[in-house]
Protein backbone atom coordinates (compact mmCIF):
# COMPACT_ATOMS: atom_id res chain seq x y z
CA UNK A 1 0.00 0.00 0.00
CA UNK A 2 1.43 3.44 -0.88
CA UNK A 3 0.71 6.84 0.74
CA UNK A 4 -0.91 9.92 -1.37
CA UNK A 5 -1.01 13.30 -0.67
CA UNK A 6 -3.55 14.29 -3.12
CA UNK A 7 -7.06 13.41 -2.83
CA UNK A 8 -8.44 10.59 -5.48
CA UNK A 9 -11.45 10.93 -6.79
CA UNK A 10 -12.93 7.72 -8.31
CA UNK A 11 -16.25 7.24 -10.43
CA UNK A 12 -18.04 4.73 -8.04
CA UNK A 13 -18.18 2.53 -4.96
CA UNK A 14 -16.66 -0.10 -6.63
CA UNK A 15 -13.47 1.99 -7.90
CA UNK A 16 -13.43 3.07 -4.43
CA UNK A 17 -12.94 -0.44 -2.77
CA UNK A 18 -11.06 -1.29 -5.41
CA UNK A 19 -8.14 1.64 -4.70
CA UNK A 20 -8.70 1.44 -0.98
CA UNK A 21 -6.46 -1.83 -1.03
CA UNK A 22 -3.95 -0.11 -2.74
CA UNK A 23 -3.77 3.42 -1.19
CA UNK A 24 -3.59 5.46 2.03
CA UNK A 25 -5.08 8.12 1.51
CA UNK A 26 -8.37 10.16 0.89
CA UNK A 27 -10.61 8.51 -2.34
CA UNK A 28 -13.88 10.42 -3.00
CA UNK A 29 -16.50 8.55 -5.23
CA UNK A 30 -18.60 11.05 -7.77
CA UNK A 31 -21.57 8.51 -8.29
CA UNK A 32 -20.96 8.47 -11.60
CA UNK A 33 -22.85 11.53 -13.15
CA UNK A 34 -24.33 12.68 -9.62
CA UNK A 35 -21.26 14.85 -9.50
CA UNK A 36 -23.31 17.27 -12.06
CA UNK A 37 -25.77 17.94 -9.37
CA UNK A 38 -23.95 17.57 -6.17
CA UNK A 39 -23.16 20.67 -5.06
CA UNK A 40 -21.94 19.55 -1.88
CA UNK A 41 -19.23 16.92 -2.94
CA UNK A 42 -18.34 19.10 -5.31
CA UNK A 43 -17.79 21.87 -2.83
CA UNK A 44 -15.63 19.14 -1.04
CA UNK A 45 -13.62 18.37 -3.54
CA UNK A 46 -12.91 21.82 -4.40
CA UNK A 47 -11.68 22.19 -0.59
CA UNK A 48 -9.34 19.01 -1.73
CA UNK A 49 -7.98 20.60 -4.50
CA UNK A 50 -7.06 23.85 -2.31
CA UNK A 51 -5.62 21.85 0.14
CA UNK A 52 -3.11 19.25 -1.05
CA UNK A 53 -4.42 18.47 -4.94
CA UNK A 54 -6.17 16.14 -6.45
CA UNK A 55 -6.03 13.14 -8.81
CA UNK A 56 -8.59 12.56 -11.14
CA UNK A 57 -8.97 8.59 -11.75
CA UNK A 58 -11.95 7.17 -14.05
CA UNK A 59 -13.12 5.13 -16.70
CA UNK A 60 -11.43 5.46 -20.11
CA UNK A 61 -14.44 5.25 -21.56
CA UNK A 62 -16.71 8.43 -22.79
CA UNK A 63 -18.87 8.32 -19.45
CA UNK A 64 -15.67 9.03 -17.74
CA UNK A 65 -13.96 11.52 -19.62
CA UNK A 66 -17.27 13.79 -19.60
CA UNK A 67 -17.04 13.21 -15.83
CA UNK A 68 -13.07 14.35 -15.73
CA UNK A 69 -13.95 17.36 -18.14
CA UNK A 70 -16.36 18.51 -15.60
CA UNK A 71 -14.17 18.25 -12.73
CA UNK A 72 -11.17 20.06 -15.11
CA UNK A 73 -13.65 22.83 -15.86
CA UNK A 74 -14.69 23.29 -12.04
CA UNK A 75 -11.09 23.24 -10.66
CA UNK A 76 -8.09 25.17 -10.48
CA UNK A 77 -5.77 23.12 -13.65
CA UNK A 78 -3.03 24.02 -11.01
CA UNK A 79 -4.46 22.13 -8.33
CA UNK A 80 -5.45 18.53 -10.18
CA UNK A 81 -3.73 16.07 -12.17
CA UNK A 82 -4.77 13.48 -14.70
CA UNK A 83 -4.41 9.70 -14.26
CA UNK A 84 -5.15 7.39 -17.23
CA UNK A 85 -6.18 3.88 -17.38
CA UNK A 86 -5.22 2.52 -20.94
CA UNK A 87 -7.90 0.95 -23.09
CA UNK A 88 -8.46 -2.57 -22.21
CA UNK A 89 -11.44 -4.86 -23.34
CA UNK A 90 -13.33 -6.97 -21.14
CA UNK A 91 -15.96 -7.36 -18.65
CA UNK A 92 -15.68 -7.21 -14.58
CA UNK A 93 -16.62 -9.78 -12.67
CA UNK A 94 -19.14 -9.20 -10.87
CA UNK A 95 -21.25 -7.70 -14.02
CA UNK A 96 -22.96 -10.05 -16.48
CA UNK A 97 -21.99 -8.18 -19.34
CA UNK A 98 -19.67 -6.01 -20.01
CA UNK A 99 -19.62 -1.98 -20.91
CA UNK A 100 -21.37 -0.13 -23.51
CA UNK A 101 -18.20 0.19 -24.98
CA UNK A 102 -16.90 -2.99 -23.90
CA UNK A 103 -13.82 -1.88 -22.15
CA UNK A 104 -12.66 -2.16 -18.08
CA UNK A 105 -13.26 0.43 -15.40
CA UNK A 106 -10.78 1.53 -12.68
CA UNK A 107 -12.56 -1.53 -10.78
CA UNK A 108 -11.07 -4.43 -13.05
CA UNK A 109 -7.85 -3.31 -14.27
CA UNK A 110 -4.68 -4.85 -12.59
CA UNK A 111 -3.63 -3.35 -9.68
CA UNK A 112 -0.27 -2.96 -10.83
CA UNK A 113 -2.28 -0.96 -14.04
CA UNK A 114 -3.37 1.79 -11.63
CA UNK A 115 -0.57 2.38 -9.78
CA UNK A 116 1.73 2.83 -12.86
CA UNK A 117 -1.23 5.58 -13.75
CA UNK A 118 -0.79 7.36 -10.31
CA UNK A 119 3.09 7.42 -10.70
CA UNK A 120 2.59 8.51 -14.02
CA UNK A 121 0.30 11.52 -13.07
CA UNK A 122 2.70 12.71 -10.85
CA UNK A 123 0.85 11.38 -7.60
CA UNK A 124 3.10 12.72 -4.32
CA UNK A 125 4.26 10.36 -1.22
CA UNK A 126 3.88 11.60 2.39
CA UNK A 127 7.53 11.03 4.03
CA UNK A 128 6.99 8.39 6.47
CA UNK A 129 8.54 10.71 9.44
CA UNK A 130 6.07 13.89 8.61
CA UNK A 131 2.92 11.45 8.45
CA UNK A 132 4.04 9.73 12.16
CA UNK A 133 4.51 13.21 13.19
CA UNK A 134 1.53 15.32 12.02
CA UNK A 135 -0.66 12.91 10.52
CA UNK A 136 -4.47 12.50 12.51
CA UNK A 137 -4.76 9.20 14.04
CA UNK A 138 -7.53 7.29 14.75
CA UNK A 139 -6.95 7.19 18.80
CA UNK A 140 -7.24 11.42 18.23
CA UNK A 141 -10.28 10.43 16.52
CA UNK A 142 -11.87 8.84 20.01
CA UNK A 143 -10.39 11.44 22.07
CA UNK A 144 -11.94 14.29 20.36
CA UNK A 145 -15.33 11.82 20.99
CA UNK A 146 -16.00 11.50 17.37
CA UNK A 147 -16.35 7.79 17.57
CA UNK A 148 -17.10 5.20 20.39
CA UNK A 149 -19.19 7.33 22.47
CA UNK A 150 -22.83 7.87 23.45
CA UNK A 151 -22.97 11.35 21.93
CA UNK A 152 -20.35 11.12 19.11
CA UNK A 153 -23.23 10.94 16.14
CA UNK A 154 -23.93 14.21 17.67
CA UNK A 155 -20.24 15.68 17.47
CA UNK A 156 -19.37 14.59 13.97
CA UNK A 157 -22.78 16.40 13.03
CA UNK A 158 -21.99 19.36 14.88
CA UNK A 159 -18.41 18.86 13.35
CA UNK A 160 -19.49 18.56 9.90
CA UNK A 161 -21.93 21.60 9.55
CA UNK A 162 -19.02 23.46 11.01
CA UNK A 163 -16.75 22.97 8.21
CA UNK A 164 -19.13 22.99 5.75
CA UNK A 165 -19.11 18.82 4.81
CA UNK A 166 -22.18 16.69 3.32
CA UNK A 167 -24.06 16.16 6.66
CA UNK A 168 -24.32 12.08 5.39
CA UNK A 169 -20.64 11.45 5.30
CA UNK A 170 -20.01 8.34 7.07
CA UNK A 171 -17.44 8.46 10.23
CA UNK A 172 -14.86 6.76 8.54
CA UNK A 173 -15.04 9.30 5.27
CA UNK A 174 -14.82 12.59 8.18
CA UNK A 175 -11.59 11.01 9.66
CA UNK A 176 -10.05 10.57 6.16
CA UNK A 177 -11.24 13.83 5.09
CA UNK A 178 -9.84 15.22 8.23
CA UNK A 179 -6.18 13.80 7.77
CA UNK A 180 -6.54 15.42 4.18
CA UNK A 181 -7.50 19.25 5.43
CA UNK A 182 -5.99 19.40 8.95
CA UNK A 183 -2.53 18.31 10.63
CA UNK A 184 -2.81 17.02 14.20
CA UNK A 185 -2.40 20.47 15.65
CA UNK A 186 -4.84 22.08 13.99
CA UNK A 187 -7.21 18.92 14.65
CA UNK A 188 -6.84 19.20 18.13
CA UNK A 189 -7.43 23.42 18.08
CA UNK A 190 -10.41 22.24 16.32
CA UNK A 191 -11.59 19.81 18.40
CA UNK A 192 -10.93 22.02 21.64
CA UNK A 193 -12.29 25.15 20.00
CA UNK A 194 -15.90 22.75 19.95
CA UNK A 195 -15.33 21.44 22.97
CA UNK A 196 -15.60 25.02 24.30
CA UNK A 197 -18.31 25.89 22.44
CA UNK A 198 -20.67 23.48 23.59
CA UNK A 199 -19.42 24.04 27.31
CA UNK A 200 -20.48 27.72 26.48
CA UNK A 201 -23.84 26.16 25.34
CA UNK A 202 -24.56 24.35 28.83
CA UNK A 203 -23.49 26.98 31.15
Amino acid sequence: MIQVKEAIIVEGKYDKIKLSSLIDGVIIPTNGFGIFKDKEKMKLIRRLADTNGIIVLTDSDSAGFMIRAKLSSAIDPEKIKHAYIPDILGKEKRKKTASKEGKLGVEGVESKIILEALRGAGAQGIAEEKRLAEKITRQDFYEAGLTGGDNSRQKRQELLKRLDLPENMPANSLFKVLTALFDRQEFFALAQNIKNREQGDAE
